[in-house]
């Protein structure tokens, strides 16, 4: 039996990089699975030597509630009288994700477990990228498409305002081939599958995703009763007053 755990993928800033190298520290604009894969390993207590053959065996899909905006960082260095190479860096402010992660019940019991106490600090793709609460949302005995589908929209109140005119919208899904039903698209490959963290042997290996859009109500529409985002609570500023 398998089960999917739900994480809820925000703060000011993430960086989910794939191809990146050299001075060029690109981001997707998706959490990739070397990204989760490692956020995943942290929250256990995994040294980047450990075996991961587990954990980058899951199946992943990611949903884009909110986009956020791409942001450059001009990064200098130095390491002790030598100054490093200039890179720069990207990152994504204020996206939302959320994370559809499926596999065994076990490990995704265990998972959920270390996710709530994790050993080592969470982040977002980079050391420079904490996440805010809740992090875990959910896990769920059904498959990730069907979470995925069901899961009310995720991102930041101020954002479903702007689509206050939207009944529904359109979020974009990126997902490992063979989890979403009756695909279209023909896919791609990236190379994002992590083989070994270690920082003397660093390898990636490809994954093959594919994509698609779903439609998902807007608890924001004009007219209609408001309904908080599932596990974050509404935020006034002014309700003092």
């Amino acid at each position: 039996m398998s089960k999917v755990l739900i994480l809820r993928l925000a703060g000011p800033m993430q960086s989910w990089g794939a191809s990146s190298r050299f001075t060029q520290r690109t981001t997707e604009a998706f959490p990739t699975k070397s990204g989760i894969v490692g956020l995943l390993a942290a929250a256990q207590g995994r040294r980047r030597s450990d075996p991961i053959e587990d954990l980058a065996g899951l199946s992943l899909a990611a949903r884009i509630d909110q986009p956020g905006q791409l942001l450059r960082d001009f990064h200098t260095a130095h390491r002790e009288h030598t100054s490093m190479p200039l890179s720069h860096r990207f990152y994504l402010s204020d996206a939302v994700f959320t994370a559809f992660i499926e596999g065994q019940d076990r490990l995704i019991e265990t998972l959920s477990e270390a996710i709530r106490n994790p050993v080592f600090p969470l982040f977002l793709g980079r050391r420079a990228c904490p996440p805010t609460l809740p992090l875990l949302l959910d896990v769920r005995r059904e498959s990730a498409w069907d979470a995925l589908v069901g899961l009310p929209w995720q991102a930041a109140r101020f954002h479903q305002r702007q689509h206050k005119a939207e009944r529904t919208v359109s979020l974009r899904v990126v997902a490992d081939t063979g989890m979403i039903p009756s695909a279209a698209d023909p896919g791609r490959s990236i190379q994002d599958v992590p083989v070994s963290f270690d920082s003397a042997r660093r390898l990636y290996g490809v994954r093959q995703v594919e994509e698609t859009r779903i439609l998902i109500d807007n608890p924001e529409f004009a007219g209609t009763p408001n309904t908080p985002v599932l596990g974050v609570t509404a935020h006034d500023p002014m309700e003092v007053i």
